[in-house]
């Protein structure tokens, strides 16, 4: 308890900082690169549950171009998705930014991955329980699996995550996910560039027809 309410904030703060400082390089190659081959903007900025469902705005490198239909729709994310942002992402050199959301406080390096808002209206009641820490860079669902795991299953790990909360736990899964950047593995889902967009968990015995969930939202991912 004592390392949640106090210790944890102060290692984002101080980790943050040093983060910070010490890539400052790579933070100013990434960002020209990312202003070269991508163009404008640089930074890829989107509105996010964080903290008991507080919104705020999530900072990443962009990794998509903004190419649209004839209709002004953007294309699909396997469309947008170039072999730069591509690099980008498998190395995870996009989060980079999410540095200083961790020193505002409105993030932290280890707790559940932030999501898009849509979301919110469609966790069930365990679920919404991944709401009760702050966000991660990177969290339990992200050392077993990524997106190569399901939502549920995501889901089961950000709750349990924030049911068991500790300096241990927390320094296990930032050991883990060195090896998982490296590796290189579930950055993608077997059938999304990113993945799938989350429909709700339906109740047993009230899927639709095809097996897929109900109440669809759309909605880029970033």
């Amino acid at each position: 308890m004592i390392y949640r309410r106090f210790v944890k904030r102060g290692l984002d703060i101080l980790l943050s900082l040093l983060a910070i400082i010490i890539l400052s390089p790579v933070l100013l190659v990434t960002a020209l690169l990312v202003r070269v081959k991508l163009g404008k903007p640089v930074l890829f900025h989107q509105k996010r549950p964080g903290l008991h469902g507080k919104i705020f705005g999530l900072y990443k490198f962009r990794s998509m171009t903004d190419q649209r239909d004839e209709e002004g729709n953007l294309l699909p994310d396997e469309k947008r998705l170039t072999s730069f942002g591509k690099k980008l992402r498998s190395t995870s050199l996009d989060e980079l930014p999410e540095f200083f959301n961790i020193l505002k406080g409105e993030m932290s390096f280890v707790g559940p991955r932030p999501l898009l808002v849509q979301y919110l209206p469609l966790y069930n009641e365990e679920q919404r329980h991944r709401h009760d820490v702050l966000p991660g860079l990177t969290g339990l669902a992200q050392v077993n699996g990524r997106n190569a795991i399901t939502w549920e299953k995501k889901f089961e790990y950000d709750v349990e995550y924030a049911r068991n909360v500790s300096f241990l736990l927390d320094l296990k899964i930032v050991l883990k996910t060195f090896g998982k950047v490296l590796s290189r593995k579930g950055i993608s889902s077997e059938t999304s560039a990113t993945m799938e967009f989350f429909t709700g968990t339906p109740e047993k015995g009230k899927e639709t027809e095809n097996g897929q969930h109900s109440n669809p939202v759309g909605g880029p991912e970033g």
